[in-house]
């Protein structure tokens, strides 16, 4: 069987070491397994929720194309595609909207802390807070469940919105009755580095503390000298417990160069030395990226056309026929098919009916009617309405004269019109 996993990145800044070694490595390494089916995205509708600033989304959209191309991603052997490419997506968005829950809605950490934030200021709770921020994991979930994904690489922080992606999907299957969405797993994997920054913190755009993954050499050097460090000397023992320095180098590092690195702490390495090492390790590994980075950057027509192609592929393969799917399920139909809906209720109501009831005299009857309610076969009184489902049974099947003649009912009409109103009758039904 094979697996689809769904891997996205938020178009909201320039890439760092921290998204190189936590998100887009480790991605990267797992597409080329034989039994996964890979979709790797641009987000950057979600980017919108946060940065405002056209210029710098479609610069970033730009420079996180090239990253995981530079990178060693191969778009014809996974799918590359940018999410504002798939109109499908906000579509099954709103779909999912009408099926989510607000107060699964109300519980997302993102939402929560905005609301928190805004009362401990002693604001409303919602200022500031925007519909797309509140909806951002109905959005998340359309990504995922468009394209069935099987599992989503998150870190622990990630595994609500997954989740909630679950729940969604979860109720539009029961709502509508099917069996329309895969419902996806959280991908958690603790060996996947989580690199700190500049200041010992996790690295982050949001702490303002990255290095960015294609800095110049000499811009690389510097941050990394510039990393804090206590006031050992050198000769004196460091411990890599806690170390910044120490994650970074091992993060591109072997075992058995990290083993080397351990012993040099413990030797008593001097800072500068060890910052140095370190900025050799990154750079051994960066260097090349880099270089593919420049060229590609420089050539954002040919990424365009990369993206494009993904997303038209994606679409043709994927997203429309299932959202076609969809949009029956929940009945955004071609009208021309009201037509013979309404042509087959008419033909329905035009037939011959059957009526069981149960007289005054406290026994039961049938009688067969035409569409204008005269009546064509009228029965006996039976002691039970089985004895008179049974004579119906009887009757239903009859299609001689002799088969219609019977103590358990009398004809108000000739013969040959009775027959012609069961025949409608028993066509009818092999229609259904």
């Amino acid at each position: 069987m094979t697996t689809r996993v769904l891997t996205g990145i938020t178009t909201s800044g320039t890439p760092h070491l921290g998204n190189y070694v936590g998100a887009v490595r480790p991605a990267i390494d797992a597409s080329r397994a034989a039994d996964t089916e890979s979709f790797y995205f641009l987000a950057d509708l979600h980017s919108l929720i946060k940065a405002q600033d056209p210029a710098r989304t479609q610069r970033s959209t730009l420079e996180i194309a090239a990253t995981w191309l530079a990178a060693g991603l191969e778009p014809d052997k996974v799918w590359f595609y940018r999410q504002s490419d798939i109109p499908e997506i906000p579509e099954l968005t709103w779909l999912l909207t009408c099926v989510a829950g607000k107060g699964i809605l109300n519980r997302a950490h993102a939402y929560k802390a905005a609301v928190d934030r805004n009362l401990a200021e002693g604001q409303d709770a919602d200022a500031g807070i925007t519909a797309g921020l509140f909806m951002y994991p109905v959005l998340m979930a359309a990504d995922i469940l468009l394209f069935n994904a099987h599992q989503v690489p998150v870190g622990r922080d990630q595994i609500q919105h997954i989740e909630m992606a679950r729940d969604f999907g979860q109720r539009f299957n029961h709502v509508y009755g099917g069996e329309y969405f895969t419902l996806p797993e959280a991908l958690i994997d603790d060996h996947v580095a989580t690199l700190p920054g500049l200041d010992g913190r996790k690295m982050s755009k949001s702490y303002g503390n990255t290095i960015p993954l294609f800095a110049s050499p000499a811009e690389l050097k510097k941050l990394i000298f510039s990393i804090l460090t206590d006031s050992r000397a050198p000769g004196q023992a460091k411990d890599t417990e806690g170390s910044a320095l120490f994650q970074l180098y091992q993060a591109f590092a072997t075992a058995e160069q990290t083993q080397a690195f351990a012993r040099a702490y413990a030797e008593g390495i001097g800072w500068g030395d060890a910052k140095q090492q370190v900025f050799e390790r990154i750079e051994r590994e960066i260097a090349p990226l880099r270089e593919r980075y420049q060229a590609l950057v420089a050539r954002p027509a040919e990424i365009e056309a990369i993206l494009r192609d993904g997303a038209q592929r994606l679409r043709a393969r994927y997203a429309t026929p299932f959202l076609r799917q969809l949009r029956d399920a929940v009945g955004l139909r071609d009208l021309s098919s009201v037509t013979t809906v309404a042509v087959q209720a008419t033909a329905k109501a035009a037939l011959p009916v059957f009526k069981q009831y149960r007289h005054t005299d406290g026994r039961f009857y049938f009688k067969l009617s035409d569409a204008h309610g005269k009546v064509l076969v009228q029965s006996q009184g039976f002691d039970s309405p089985r004895d008179a489902g049974q004579q119906v049974a009887v009757l239903k099947n009859a299609d001689s004269p002799e088969q219609l003649q019977s103590s358990a009912w009398a004809l108000q009409v000739p013969t040959d019109q009775v027959l012609a109103a069961l025949a409608a009758l028993r066509q009818a039904a092999t229609q259904v």
